[in-house]
């Protein structure tokens, strides 16, 4: 890792690990302290926002403390090899400028949320009602936040964008792809980010997409040029929930969301019921779905842990990601006035970012129902 990454990784395992009930830092800075803080480039100190509320919500996953404590301090197996990193990081994985990281142990996966009108609302509009929505909605599709940070104070780092100064942690949709089986060939893992693609992106749409860079077009939405193969049963309650989601979403004005979709070749998975449960930081072959916390095997099997195909041969997983963007906000509002002023040129239609929220969730669930093939 560089040694902004190390820094930045080390802030965020440090709030994690060292903080009050009350979700404040356990040692308070001192005068000097709190002045020379103003000019750090990447350490930043962390307080968690309504640690009460993530918790509670942590409590209802069934997540325990100790166990969620394990994925951030490393764990066992952190522990036998020395040096090793609690959190490891991922890149830049899409437009918004976001950073990612993971535990070691894969469970979960640290976001920043750089941009301020993302990350103020969702911690004033969206974070009581998604509460509200996921205590009520054990098999919700939203991806389940564990945790927010926001820095304490202002520094240099964080007035130049160097250093993010709010991340969310959420569960690894992702969780048991690097581990390996302990007999046969290793499952398939793919991965599909989707949203609806009928919407005009100026990078794909403007041209024929002449005037934008391979890396910049490899960050678009994906396509899935198959079928999520489902039962009569699996497809009806998929989209309910779906609906559901989606609703609270739309009612909090919401846009730009995506489904994250996860299939598994399911044909060498083990059978959760035979694989002993493993203790807090180690790693082993994982069933399909995982045994342990955060993917407590549910009952029935959900989409955030694995549901199986109707022919049996795959696995899918399913989260709705990314629902931060409300077009309410001073950015959203400039961004349509800019997009409207375009299309009086070049009547390209609305952005996934400019449309309303109800038109949105029509498209987003039209797509979603399009993925699936319902068989018997």
């Amino acid at each position: 890792m560089t040694r902004r990454e190390t820094l930045i990784t080390r802030s965020i395992v440090y709030a994690i690990l060292n903080t009050k009930d009350d979700g404040k830092p356990a040692r308070k800075s001192s005068l000097l302290g709190r002045v020379l803080r103003v000019f750090y480039i990447y350490w930043l100190t962390f307080r968690l926002v309504r640690h009460d509320l993530f918790k509670a919500l942590r409590g209802v996953w069934g997540i325990k403390d100790d166990d969620y404590r394990a994925s951030f301090s490393g764990g066992k197996q952190s522990r036998k090899k020395k040096g090793k990193a609690a959190l490891t990081p991922m890149g830049d994985m899409g437009y918004s400028g976001s950073t990612f990281f993971r535990t070691s142990d894969s469970a979960y996966l640290v976001k920043s949320v750089p941009r301020h009108f993302e990350h103020d609302f969702f911690k004033n509009e969206l974070l009581l009602p998604y509460a509200d929505h996921m205590h009520a909605n054990p098999s919700s599709l939203l991806v389940r936040i564990t945790n927010f940070l926001e820095n304490t104070h202002q520094s240099i780092g964080v007035l130049l964008g160097l250093a993010p100064s709010h991340h969310i942690i959420m569960e690894n949709i992702m969780y048991g792809q690097d581990q390996e089986p302990q007999a046969g060939s290793k499952p398939k893992w793919e991965s599909w980010d989707l949203k609806p693609t009928s919407y005009f992106f100026p990078e794909r749409d403007i041209a024929g997409g002449a005037l934008a860079s391979e890396a910049t077009l490899s960050k678009l939405a994906d396509e899935f040029n198959d079928k999520i193969r489902l039962s009569e049963a699996q497809a009806a309650a998929f989209q309910s929930q779906l609906e559901k989601d989606t609703q609270l979403l739309a009612d909090c004005n919401a846009v730009d969301y995506s489904l994250f979709l996860v299939r598994i070749s399911a044909a060498n998975a083990p059978n959760a019921e035979f694989q002993p449960p493993l203790q807090s930081g180690e790693t082993s072959a994982e069933p399909i779905p995982p045994s342990q916390p955060p993917f407590a095997p549910p009952t029935p099997p959900s989409w955030r842990t694995g549901v199986m195909s109707s022919d049996g041969k795959e696995v899918y997983r399913a989260a709705i990601l990314d629902f931060f963007w409300a077009k309410h906000t001073v950015h959203a509002k400039t961004m349509t006035g800019l997009v409207d002023t375009y299309n009086l040129i070049d009547d390209q239609g609305p952005m996934s970012i400019t449309t309303d929220s109800k038109e949105y969730r029509d498209r987003f669930l039209k797509m979603c129902m399009e993925c699936v093939d319902i068989q018997e």
